[in-house]
This record gives structure tokens, sequence and C-alpha cells, in this order.
């Protein structure tokens, strides 16, 4: 195994809770890096360690005039500079094949977004990188339905004649009629079993309620989060997502299913001690 396989491993312990936490968009360094360095301040509390995300590009705005992020170039350009300044691994979001060598540059873990997890031409791009991979799962898809997009992700490796990165899966809530996501908790235990890889859970995004905001934003019920992130840990959840903000409110996307960045500590605190209870 080479040292880059094996560091990117231990981003996905499936034995020690970890947590992938940040905004949800890039904005400018200030903010950027106050996020990331009061997460620095807060690995050493997370048994799996913690992982900075921001996407560049929020490419799936439920309006044309939503702010998107920096773009590609500025982007991973800011995401260099938190890791300077932190320390700490980098995630962020691909949308299009084509983004996936040049984030690999910069960054530690590709995302797929929950609505691209079916795109075979990303998932084999990601995968040929050999850099970790987490990949949301469709708000649509039943959790076995995953297994798909880990063996894309492997055989993208393969064509490359790469070994496979570090894989993770997210759950991330299904749809239930037109405007809320509901999490099931059956689906911990059944992806963990199905993809044998580590299961995430997206605590923000599944209290979101798409397009139920102000002018047809996207909506959400940030106070729904610590009752479901402990739920997840307890069902099987092995890893956390959390976007979170020093000022929700104000963020320009996904405001409303943030987490405040001054209660994140009690809450990972608290989720911590619920992995630690049990895994005796």
């Amino acid at each position: 195994m080479t040292e880059s396989s094996v560091v990117a491993e231990a981003l996905f312990p499936s034995d020690r809770l970890f947590l992938i936490a940040g905004p949800c968009q890039l904005e400018d360094d200030t903010l950027n890096l106050q996020v990331g360095e009061a997460l620095a301040r807060r690995a050493e509390q997370v048994p799996g360690g913690v992982i900075f995300k921001a996407s560049f590009d929020k490419a799936n705005r439920s309006n044309v005039d939503g702010v998107r992020g920096p773009g590609l170039d500025a982007g991973l350009a800011a995401l260099d500079r938190v890791r300077t300044a932190t320390g700490l691994p980098i995630l962020t979001d691909v949308h299009e094949a084509g983004q996936c060598a040049p984030a690999a540059d910069v960054v530690d873990v590709l995302q797929i977004p929950a609505f691209l997890c079916r795109q075979t031409d990303l998932l084999l791009a990601a995968g040929a990188t050999g850099k970790a991979v987490n990949v949301k799962k469709g708000q649509w898809m039943h959790p076995e339905g995953m297994m798909g997009a880990v063996r894309k992700v492997e055989a993208g490796a393969a064509l490359a004649g790469r070994r496979a990165g570090a894989l993770a899966v997210t759950e991330r809530g299904t749809f239930f009629g037109y405007g809320d996501l509901v999490v099931d908790m059956r689906a911990f235990p059944r992806m963990r079993e199905a993809c044998q890889v580590p299961v995430i859970f997206d605590a923000t995004h599944s209290v979101q309620r798409p397009g139920q905001g102000a002018g047809g934003t996207s909506g959400g019920a940030r106070e729904f989060i610590p009752p479901l992130t402990f739920a997840a840990v307890a069902a099987g959840a092995q890893g956390l997502f959390l976007e979170t903000h020093p000022r929700p409110d104000m963020a320009p996307s996904d405001g409303p299913n943030m987490m405040s960045l001054e209660a994140l500590p009690d809450l990972v605190k608290r989720a911590v001690d619920i992995w630690d209870r049990a895994s005796r």
C-alpha cells in the first residue's frame, strides 16, 4: 500500500467517529479561515479527525441568480489557503468529470453531490484520481442502490491503473411528498452491509426543505439537526457531515439548514459520547 493510500484511508476510519464540516460554499478568506481555524481547534476532540469542506461552485442552486461561489480556479486557491493555515484535510464537490483532476491536485477528498450519484463519467473520473471519494446518496435511492456508485469509483481507479482511494457514502435523507426529506435510520446498517465502506450522515442537508424558502430558495429546519445527528450515530453512522457558519442566516446558500459555528462543539461532543456508548 502506498503512503498516499494510507493517508486516504485514515480520512474515513471505520472505528472512530469522524467529522466533515465547513460552510456550504466558499466565501472570502476571512470567513473561510474563521471556520477552518475553529474546526482545527476542535479536531483533537473528534476521535476520527476533522475534514474541512466547502464548495467552489454550487452548480445546483434553486434559482438561476443564486450565488454559486468563486469558481474552480479561485476556489481551489482559497481551499489551499485554508489547508495551509489550518493543517486540516480538505473536501470539495465536483460536478463535472473535467473538474476532478485539477481538484485532486489540491484537495484530499472529492465529493459527488447527491443529484449526481449515478453520473457514470463523473464517478469514473473521480476514481481515476486515486483520491478519497465521498458519494452522497440520491434522495430517490434505496440504500443498497449505492453499491453501483461505489463500484463505478473503483472501476475508474482500475481503468487508470490506480488503487482506489478511500471511499465513503453519505445518507442525506429521502424525498417525502414535495417539500421534506425523511431519514430512515435503517439506511445506516443497510448501506454499511451493502457497500462495505464507511457511512456518513449529512445532518444539515437532511433538514433541508428544497424550494420551500423565500422566493423558491431552499428552506430548512435546523432545530432538528441535533436529534437526527444523535439518532444516526446510535443507528450506525460512522462519520458526520455538518455544514456550519458563524452567521447561518447571512450565508449565501443553505443558511436555514446550517449549524451555527458557536453551537457546533456541544453537538459534536454529545455525538462522540453517543458513539462511545454505542461502540462498547
